[in-house]
């Protein structure tokens, strides 16, 4: 079963939503460096590994609001996101994004599904850990 373990903000304006959150709700943002995108920590969580310490808690990143990606998204884990894909287009669903690597961390896509609905899927590069 994929679960539901990180989301994504469309911004129009990165500095003000950024300010907005971290003001409204407390969440520590934090640039990542080489791409214009800002990870959101918004509960407790493992310095090592960034995961949240409390169960059901996600965090998530802001990044610039695009034509495709215009909403709120939600992102899934995968073992495979190749066969993910698959699974989506023959469900009825269809690529918004393919896949693309984030290096030394994994590989992410973005999907429709059959309501119009943008999620994102996510496979995490596990290389390292052989």
């Amino acid at each position: 079963m994929a679960a539901i373990v990180h989301f994504e903000i469309p911004t129009d304006n990165q500095d003000r939503a950024n300010t907005f959150y971290q003001s409204a709700f407390g969440w520590n943002l934090s640039p990542m460096q080489g791409m214009d995108y800002t990870i959101a920590i918004t509960a407790p969580s493992d310095e090592q590994t960034g995961a949240p310490k409390e169960p059901g808690a996600i965090n998530g990143a802001l990044f610039p609001r695009t034509d495709a990606l215009k909403t709120p998204v939600l992102t899934l884990d995968v073992e495979d996101i190749d066969a993910a894909l698959k699974q989506v287009e023959s469900a009825g669903g269809s690529v918004v994004q393919a896949k693309e690597a984030m290096p030394a961390m994994g590989w992410y896509a973005y999907f429709k599904d059959t309501e119009g609905n943008v999620l994102g899927l996510w496979q995490n590069d596990t290389s390292a850990d052989a």
